[in-house]
């Protein structure tokens, strides 16, 4: 396998160019699929580069029940530095698992505080008014409910009687329209998935990053088309940034333990989400204010967009081959090093 082991912890430095080109070139149902498909595929490349590397580690210490052969000196040669790499691996992959354990825990706690929150309201009913003056919006999926098994949740959007007597009677209907498309879209997957991603490999961070700005982006555009006026939904996104407290409550079902949310009341932000970072409110505003931007999934490679994707994609199709290359050759020499 040689030095090419390695490869897939530090392909996914070759997604990064990608994610500030995606997130404001192509349209955001194809950023956000396209960047989740790379993040997540990177992980589990470089998951499984870290579990071989580990397997060879731990092979080599005192008192370990793999089998002898699997330290013999074959074995070792199959990765370079193996003494270091292979030791170094074992802390790191604990890391990734503790990671990803940690961030399904926070999910799991969030979507307990959204339901208690919403406890004793209709399970029927698709909108849920609570009586807070604090302004905030989300969209809680439906599912499984965690207090009773048995039941099952609907989607639902849930607004504070705050946000709703901040906002005008157009700018009410593009809130609901906004929430209603992340439920719709399922855009907690997307955030979830590159959650999870980033967790294992920290390198991935930045598409977590464009991720979460490309889901609202998207949630921004169907509303648009949903209410007829992309103004209307500029005027509830701005107004809803405004009103919002300086430390957002509302945080993403993907982004549970960064991106500087805060606490947060439910799963999904609403157009008011990105309060607490100036950078991507404007943003969003200024391309609802401009024509609707082309369906295009997948840009051409003369274009800079479309060099930076098509760099990605094969970046991310040599990580998966490389890591498969890898886990076959290694799965042949262990077979071979393992006494019948």
């Amino acid at each position: 396998m040689g030095v090419f082991v390695f490869l897939p912890l530090l392909l996914p430095l070759s997604a990064w160019p990608v994610a500030r080109l995606a997130a404001h070139r192509l349209h955001p149902r194809a950023a956000t699929r396209l960047l989740t498909a790379f993040a997540v595929v990177l992980a589990v490349c470089s998951t499984l580069c870290l579990a071989l590397l580990m397997v060879v580690g731990t092979a080599q210490l005192p008192g370990n029940p793999l089998p002898d052969g699997w330290s013999d000196p074959e074995v070792r040669a199959a990765v370079p530095y193996d003494e270091i790499a292979g030791r170094a691996a074992i802390p790191a992959l604990v890391a990734v698992v503790a990671g990803c354990l940690h961030s399904l825990a926070g999910h799991l706690r969030l979507r307990r505080r959204a339901e208690r929150a919403l406890a004793g309201l209709p399970g029927r009913r698709t909108v849920a008014v609570l009586p807070d003056p604090e302004p905030y919006a989300y969209a809680l999926p439906g599912g499984p409910a965690l207090a009773r098994p048995r039941r099952r949740r609907h989607d639902r959007v849930v607004v504070s009687t705050g946000m709703l007597d901040a906002l005008g009677p157009a700018e009410r209907r593009a809130l609901f329209a906004h929430e209603r498309a992340h439920l719709t879209s399922r855009h907690h997957r997307y955030l979830l998935g590159v959650q999870l991603a980033a967790r294992a490999n920290p390198f991935l961070r930045p598409l977590r990053t464009a991720v979460g700005y490309t889901a609202e982006r998207w949630a921004d555009e169907e509303a648009a088309r949903a209410v007829g006026s992309r103004r209307a939904v500029a005027r509830a996104i701005g107004r809803a940034a405004l009103v919002a407290r300086p430390v957002s409550g509302l945080a993403t079902l993907g982004q549970l333990s960064g991106g500087g949310t805060g606490a947060a009341p439910g799963p999904v932000a609403g157009p008011g989400g990105g309060g607490a970072e100036p950078g991507p409110v404007p943003r969003r505003v200024a391309a609802l204010l401009r024509p609707e931007p082309a369906g295009l999934a997948w840009p051409p490679l003369s274009t800079a967009v479309g060099l930076a994707v098509w760099s990605a994609a094969v970046g991310a199709v040599v990580s998966a081959l490389s890591s498969a290359n890898s886990a076959v050759t290694l799965f042949l020499v262990l077979r071979a090093a393992t006494p019948m």
